[in-house]
């Protein structure tokens, strides 16, 4: 008995089964990667909101947190904080011309600062050129900051302690994409003031 379900089970095993195989399962599709957004692209991948056809557009966000703090067994209590108030407003002057602004008001209102405000003079996806208070491109944190776009309360040590979380300065440059097949080419080079401190 025990020899007979050995080998009607070896045999069921070496059975081949063949099933329908979808063809196009094989073919090679060209991804799309006009929409793939890099951390130069935060810039204008803002929540704003537009009226009919005003080329104005205003957004913003509020970052607030609740925090219950303790070390070693010594509690600081219960901390409410309003973190920051960011305000945008955007403009197409022109089909080749833009403007930018982000106003952002740190800890109630202790700390004032325009973050971005810059003039975008499109001549070709590989040759813009940006004028004006501009977000350097050190560190992808540093472009893509947001706090609506972070899963955590508190900003990256290395965004806090090793680079400023927002340097931006007074300055322009150029910049440019290039899609190609899978791929996103892109640069940004920008002579701005150095630190302020």
């Amino acid at each position: 008995m025990k020899i007979s379900l050995l080998l009607g089970v070896a045999l069921v095993m070496c059975l081949t089964v063949t099933a329908q195989v979808d063809s196009t399962l094989f073919k090679r599709t060209q991804r799309d990667t006009s929409k793939l957004l890099l951390n130069m692209d935060a810039v204008y991948n803002r929540p704003f909101l537009s009226v009919s056809k005003l080329p104005v557009a205003v957004g913003g966000y509020v970052e607030a947190n609740w925090q219950h703090l303790g070390t070693d067994g010594v509690s600081e209590g219960h901390q409410f904080q309003m973190r920051r108030l960011t305000l945008f407003i955007a403009s197409s002057i022109s089909r080749r011309i833009k403007f930018l602004s982000e106003i952002e008001f740190e800890d109630g209102t202790k700390e004032i600062n325009i973050e971005f405000a810059s003039v975008d003079f499109e001549f070709h996806p590989l040759l813009n050129f940006r004028g004006g208070i501009v977000m350097n491109p050190i560190g992808a944190f540093n472009q893509n900051h947001d706090g609506p776009k972070w899963e955590f309360i508190d900003r990256p040590i290395s965004a806090t302690q090793l680079l400023p979380a927002t340097w931006s300065n007074v300055g322009f440059g150029l910049y440019g994409k290039l899609y190609k097949d899978n791929w996103v080419y892109a640069y940004e080079t920008y002579l701005t003031n150095g630190f302020d401190d």
